[in-house]
């Protein structure tokens, strides 16, 4: 059996330059939380139009707090999460005297705008829209 002192000595840092590669490596590193702190503008499009929503967001983490405001639902509080890139708001608001449930879904691109989807009162209505940070 041979064995070699230089291969003993750099086993010790192959494991550290492994350690380190997977350490970089991990999805939660790939995909750096995005801030979505801040005051938002939307151009909402459905079946019955478009609409231009703004938005506030506090951003702790991955938790969303805001608030919400549209000549059609109304103003709200909202709560959301952000997941690297991709981000989710829901609230509830008062449509024709109901309670109804909003959801969007979008993801926030390179340059900093959002689009997706919106969901109102489970998919009674939905749509698209876009986002841009409004300026201070």
């Amino acid at each position: 059996m041979y064995t070699s002192s230089k291969h003993t000595l750099m086993l010790p840092g192959l494991l550290v330059v492994l350690s380190m590669a997977l350490t970089v490596a991990t999805p939660s590193a790939l995909h750096a939380q995005v801030d979505v702190s801040g005051a938002w503008t939307l151009s909402v499009t459905t079946d019955n139009g478009i609409t231009s929503p703004s938005l506030t967001l506090e951003q702790d983490g991955t938790e969303l707090t805001g608030h919400y405001s549209s000549a059609a639902l109304g103003e709200t509080g909202v709560r959301g999460r952000v997941d690297g890139s991709q981000v989710t708001i829901r609230f509830s608001a008062e449509l024709q005297g109901n309670s109804i449930g909003v959801m969007y879904r979008g993801t926030v691109a390179e340059d900093g705008t959002m689009s997706g989807t919106i969901d109102i009162a489970d998919g009674m209505l939905t749509g698209t829209f876009t986002a841009t940070r409004s300026l201070p």
